[in-house]
């Protein structure tokens, strides 16, 4: 076994490149950074062939010193820090003084640069880690680097680089990040002479989030802000409608620094607990100002992982202002089709069997300003009078008029409600036969007096409620038309019920005259026995009977009617599949779901009129309406807007 003996100083930076630079996205993010805290107010990224090629940051910073030019590409030399204290109150991007060494180490580096109070500007090459000398140069106000032929001195590292547009898709990911963190810098992207984005500076952080992710997603960001003696934290977080399926949404950002951090990733979790299907995260926007003393940043090489010294506070601080924000924010789904086409009488093309030409145009006219008069002339007839009503005196169609216009209010406005006349043709809610009473008794009724459910006016209930499919309930309202899941809505309503009473210790068991044994496989058996005191919370109370059997003694009063040994069975699978052992209230919320999902109305059932209007009476009662326990909508709202939209009535 060799000696021990010290690395040469070209091992030591390529060593540390491995370390820093990953790719060629990592190279753009040190120097953007290096740009941001030299006080740049522009900065031009240019690209080539995806970063392997060449990576070109110019900004127009304050610029390095040329005695400072052979050090700056020199491993562990910085200006960001004097002393190991300084690691404790960092307060720029960069600190290490390590990026400019690691880089120049597998590449070929040139730099330039001049101060602003400097009439010429000087230059340093650097080839796989061997600088030349210093040169005179002439350059504008700043710093010029450019990186051409990365990682060529590693062939087995450059031959990992994925294709050109993977590696230029890692570039513009880390570039929205320092643009969305610096709004107010002016900065531009170019890729194989093609430009990408050009940035002007701006006091709003939306305006850059309409620019990378477009107005179909900002136009559904909820503003958050918070503040306490030690944290702010403010920024934007989606509707529960844009998720995604992985974490790439969840912009966080500390101190202007993008960073990643599990503990606040959980408290986005907690925060859309509820409101967000199982696999799917929600889409944040978030700042946070932290006094540098609080947080450490020297924790991982590519300085994307920080530790507070405190999580706590912060954990809770975001969680609550978010939890607080939804709670008075519409968070209910909307609707959007796509766009039909205008209609215009140019749209349609009528039978060429009669008129034709200019004669045929003049029809059209005249029989479209015949019904536009005849609307407005109209008035409704008096109750019991015989007075016939505009479509009964529709005069016989011109000769080669087809179509739409046999009926010209196809075109207009439709015709006001006669008195006691309803939009469906009946009384208010539809007609429909009950329940039979075998088929009622399976899941809790959804009756309503007259006094309507807690107090609540069934008075302010709409008018016209209509049942479709047995599956969804579907109301007018003053912006446009609701459509209700009647089973995930009522599937809140029994959640938030159930919910409700274990806090209280309430929960109705009922007690079983003869037991009811029930076989489980040993694993289920043992993990129900496990939990049995959080069973009993929720009206569930088990025995052991020996071996794999047990004995149920009691259920909750609420699921009378439901199969008991199937609902354990799925807790039990659920909670041994978990892969961790669940805190208790995890478990209860787990069970919590998993209940009121067997209690609740199913898709398919027939509801009566007064068991609809009983429903959408609790969904004003309950916190998170618009969403059911497993994060699904329970209503999506067509708004009037987009009606109009549709049918072409927006001008």
């Amino acid at each position: 076994m060799s000696r021990i003996h010290a690395l040469d100083a070209l091992v030591v930076n390529k060593i540390a490149a491995g370390e820093v630079i990953e790719r060629p996205a990592s190279v753009v993010k040190e120097l953007l950074e290096n740009s941001i805290d030299a006080l740049a107010t522009r900065v031009d990224v240019e690209i080539g062939d995806g970063g392997s090629e060449l990576i070109r940051v110019a900004d127009d910073g304050e610029g390095i010193h040329p005695e400072d030019l052979g050090l700056a590409v020199t491993s562990h030399a910085t200006s960001k820090i004097t002393g190991a204290d300084d690691l404790f109150r960092v307060r720029t991007m960069g600190f290490r003084g390590e990026a400019l060494a690691s880089i120049a180490a597998v590449s070929r580096l040139r730099l330039r640069s001049r101060r602003v109070d400097a009439v010429d500007g000087y230059e340093i090459a650097v080839d796989g880690g061997q600088a030349g000398a210093v040169q005179l140069c002439g350059c504008p106000v700043g710093t010029v680097v450019e990186v051409r032929n990365l990682l060529y001195n590693t062939p087995v590292r450059r031959k990992f680089l994925r294709a050109v547009a993977t590696e230029f898709g890692h570039i513009s990911e880390q570039f929205t990040r320092v643009a969305l963190a610096n709004p107010t810098l002016t900065t531009s992207l170019k890729h194989n002479q093609r430009s990408v984005y050009e940035l002007p500076p701006t006091g709003q952080v939306l305006d850059r989030l309409k620019l990378f992710f477009g107005s179909d997603l900002t136009d559904k960001l909820i503003w958050v802000e918070s503040q306490t003696s030690d944290a702010r934290v403010w920024g934007y977080v989606a509707h529960p409608s844009e998720s995604r399926s992985t974490r790439k949404g969840q912009y966080l950002f500390l101190n202007g620094r993008w960073i990643q951090d599990r503990s606040l990733q959980h408290a986005l979790g907690e925060a859309y607990r509820g409101l967000l299907m199982t696999g799917r995260y929600p889409v944040v926007f978030l700042f946070l100002e932290l006094a540098p003393e609080l947080v450490d940043v020297n924790v991982h090489p590519t300085k994307a992982e920080v530790r507070f010294r405190d999580t706590q506070p912060l954990y809770r601080q975001l969680l609550a202002a978010i939890r607080t924000r939804f709670l008075s924010a519409n968070l209910e789904s909307t609707i959007s089709v796509p766009k039909a086409a205008a209609w215009r009488f140019e749209n349609f093309s009528p039978d060429r069997s009669g008129l034709e030409g200019p004669a045929q145009r003049d029809a059209q006219l005249e029989l479209a300003e015949w019904a536009r008069n005849q609307l407005n002339n109209w008035q409704a007839p008096s109750p019991g009078s015989q007075e016939q009503s505009p479509q009964s005196s529709w005069p016989a169609p011109a000769a080669g008029l087809g179509g739409a216009y046999a009926n010209p209010l196809a075109a207009h406005d439709r015709l006001p409600l006669a008195p006691g006349e309803t939009a469906f043709g009946g009384s208010s809610g539809v007609a429909m036969s009950g329940l039979p009473d075998s088929d009622a008794a399976a899941s809790p009724p959804l009756s309503a007096g007259t006094n309507g459910v807690d107090g609540f006016d069934l008075g302010a209930l709409p008018r016209q409620i209509m049942q479709v499919h047995d599956c969804y309930i579907v109301f007018e309202t003053s912006d446009g038309i609701t459509v209700i899941d009647q089973h995930a809505l009522h599937e809140r309503v029994m959640y938030e019920h159930l919910r409700h009473r274990v806090d209280q210790g309430a929960v109705e068991s009922q007690r079983m005259l003869v037991p009811q044994t029930l076989e489980f496989g040993d694993r289920e058996a043992a993990t129900l026995l496990e939990h049995a005191d959080v069973l009993a919370q929720i009206g569930y109370r088990i025995e052991e009977f020996g071996g794999a059997t047990l004995l149920l003694t009691a259920y909750p009063a609420i699921l009378a009617q439901a199969d008991h040994g199937r609902i354990l069975r799925d807790a039990a699978e659920s909670l041994a599949s978990s892969g961790q052992t669940p805190s208790r209230r995890d478990i209860l919320d787990s069970l919590l779901h998993l209940m009121s999902c067997k209690a609740a109305v199913k898709a398919g059932q027939r509801l009566k009129p007064e068991e609809m209007e009983s429903l959408l009476a609790q969904r004003h009662l309950i916190d998170d309406a618009h969403h059911c326990p497993h994060g699904r909508p329970t209503a999506l709202v067509l708004t009037r807007a987009e009606l109009d939209r549709q049918f072409g009535r927006l001008g």
